[in-house]
């Protein structure tokens, strides 16, 4: 009998041990706004609008596809805002300009700036 019951708390362990840790992510609201700006990659840089409401994205640039942004949702966790695009887009341009993946982010005071690991920069003005 106690082998058994040893076993059970042992498995009710390993179960319980195993679920699923759902974390919640809160977006902070102080990032909620529309913003302007210019988006510049390389030394080329195009005028952008963006809209970010708890959590989710719209926007668009004055050059086509120059940053292609269209709309999605967005995740904040730390100083990196990720990106998930919800648009389909055809193969004809660069997809790395296409707003999506991790971005480090600052906001200071109304000024929003994203930056990527390739250099890619996004300096923004909430309106």
């Amino acid at each position: 009998m106690k082998v058994q019951l040893f076993l059970f708390i042992t498995l009710l362990s390993i179960m319980l041990s195993c679920s699923k840790n759902e974390t919640e992510v809160s977006i902070p609201t102080t990032t909620n706004g529309n913003y302007i700006g210019i988006f510049e990659r390389n030394g080329i840089t195009s005028n952008v609008q963006l809209n970010l409401i708890n959590g989710a994205f719209d926007g668009q640039s004055t050059v086509q596809k120059f940053p292609a942004i269209c709309s999605g949702t967005y995740i904040i966790a730390g100083n990196t805002m990720t990106f998930e695009n919800g648009c389909a887009w055809i193969a004809e341009f660069d997809w790395t300009l296409i707003l999506s993946g991790e971005w480090n982010y600052t906001m200071n005071g109304t000024t929003l700036t994203l930056t990527k690991s390739n250099g890619d920069k996004y300096t923004l003005t909430q309106q």
